[in-house]
């Protein structure tokens, strides 16, 4: 019973650190001042897409073609980019509208398809699938706060126009590299 919590919450966040997810989460919070909300859209989104995955277990591509899913998030992560370069060349740096809505979108959009999130689809066929969705959820969320937090102490010591516009440059590569793999 202990290894169906403490496998996949390690396994997951092995695979997790130095992701996309959360190069965005800390890309986001160095633009918001409303962390909570940030970090409650995030373990939402989370919950949404890896607790259809540990449902749907191992199925959860046949769900949505990778394709599709690939390019929606492509997509996504151009248009997050681009609007935080348009956003840097504004006089006052702008704080996201809403916050929760930001990190919700985003993230959701980013894990659909990704490997983690298969990863806790597969786990979910070998373990008791509420202990993996427990797991997950405590690494995914340790992981958020963690990147929230480094964006939150970054942004204190490096100008908001030169984090814009690396942010804005590593969310339109990130889309490109969805888009051409």
């Amino acid at each position: 019973m202990l290894q169906d919590l403490l496998i996949p919450m390690i396994v997951i966040g092995i695979a997790e650190l130095g992701d996309k997810t959360q190069i965005a989460i800390f890309m986001l919070s160095t633009k918001t001042k409303e962390h909570l909300k940030l970090l409650s859209g995030i373990i939402l989104a989370f919950l949404l897409a890896d607790g259809a995955a540990v449902l749907a277990g191992e199925y959860i591509i046949r769900i949505l073609p990778l394709s599709y899913i690939k390019i929606l998030s492509g997509v996504t992560f151009i248009l997050f980019g681009v609007l935080t370069l348009r956003s840097a060349r504004q006089e006052k740096e702008p704080d996201l509208k809403n916050s929760f809505y930001s990190g919700f979108t985003l993230v959701l959009i980013a894990e659909l398809g990704d490997k983690t999130q298969i990863a806790s689809g597969i786990f979910a066929t070998r373990y008791n699938p509420l202990f993996v969705l427990i797991g997950i959820m405590i690494s995914l969320t340790l992981l958020s706060i963690m990147a929230i937090y480094l964006g939150k102490f970054i942004s204190t010591r490096i100008n908001e126009r030169i984090l814009s516009k690396i942010g804005g440059i590593v969310f339109i590569l990130i889309g490109v590299v969805f888009l051409v793999t």
